[in-house]
């Protein structure tokens, strides 16, 4: 039986020899930044339309031929539960996936005139060092539109917040073979033109865009809609976060997990991570780990790190490669 890991390493290889390179959006700062460094900024090369599937009778999926930042994974996905759009937490736990998103927009503020600048590694200290309820804190550490806001506290039109994962999960519990259990992240009115004049921010609209449980056979499957994807650096972290994200749903509403099924729009390489994607491509995948989730949690806002294990995790050395920072107005 083929290592369900292939599906990943297929798709790469599928990019490489059948995608379309096309160039990048970059803000002026961005540009600036390539230029200054005397590099040219990197194209993608893209295809359309392509699927995954695991199962979690199959061991915990995280990739194996590259060593995964499961802490930071696992962080990640305890904010966006949280529903808080401001990254003091992953800060405070040096979790580092969403400083140059808020730095940005200080920078940006800062090229303007409107205070002194500063690095990113200062403002990121900054924002470590000072309280959750500091004035610097609330406003520069906020993005403002972040999966977790949307999830948990989508706003309504007449001034609620709704909390869409919630209502899934009771759903999932009362009457757990209904279709429409759906969380979107895809909220227009966060997004570049169309976002209203407070809404709009430096964050690119959301890469995973929608997500739907629904039970088969008495198992919990959840199926992931990406409308873009970096598979080097984003989709191995989108792989076990959403694949963790099942495990979770699954033990709060008492359901057996089944699939998770990742379906992609535009899933592209960046130029600049041939060389990483090539190393990746050499090796061979060891087993999936395994996850153990603390058995007392039934609620989904009761997780905390330490609840959330992954036991015998054997990988491959880890493979740098540079984010691309693209998006803003």
């Amino acid at each position: 039986m083929k290592h369900p890991e292939y599906q990943y390493l297929d798709l790469l290889k599928d990019i490489k020899e059948n995608g379309s390179d096309k160039p990048l959006f970059f803000t002026p700062e961005i540009l600036q930044q390539y230029k200054d460094k005397g590099e040219e900024p990197p194209v993608i090369r893209s295809v359309f339309g392509r699927q995954m599937r695991f199962s979690m009778n199959e061991g915990f999926p995280v990739l194996t031929t590259k060593k995964v930042f499961t802490r930071g994974i696992i962080h990640e996905l305890l904010w966006f539960l949280s529903g808080s759009s401001n990254i003091k937490y992953l800060a405070d736990n040096d979790v580092h996936i969403w400083d140059e998103w808020a730095w940005k927009r200080y920078h940006k503020a800062a090229l303007k005139g409107e205070h002194p600048d500063m690095s990113q590694a200062d403002f990121i200290a900054k924002i470590k060092a000072e309280n959750a309820d500091s004035e610097f804190v609330k406003k520069w550490g906020d993005l403002v539109t972040i999966y977790g806001r949307m999830w948990r506290r989508w706003p309504a039109s007449d001034g609620r917040e709704i909390d869409q994962l919630g209502w899934v999960i009771q759903g999932l519990r009362d009457k757990p073979y209904r279709k429409s259990y759906v969380v979107s992240a895809w909220n227009p009115d966060f997004i570049y033109a169309m976002a209203s004049k407070n809404n709009s921010n430096e964050v690119p609209p959301f890469c995973h865009t929608t997500y739907q449980f629904a039970v088969q056979n008495g198992k919990l499957n959840l199926g992931l809609y990406q409308r873009s994807a970096d598979s080097f650096l984003g989709v191995p972290f989108n792989i076990t976060s959403y694949a963790l994200l099942l495990m979770m749903v699954a033990q709060v509403t008492n359901l057996e997990p089944g699939d998770f099924v990742h379906f992609f729009g535009d899933v592209h390489i960046y130029s600049n991570h041939f060389d990483a994607v090539n190393t990746q491509l050499s090796r061979e995948p060891f087993p999936f780990p395994i996850l153990k989730l603390n058995p007392d949690i039934k609620n989904i806002d009761d997780f905390k790190f330490d609840d959330i294990k992954i036991e015998n995790y054997q990988a491959h050395p880890a493979i740098k490669a540079e984010i691309a920072n693209i998006g803003g107005f």
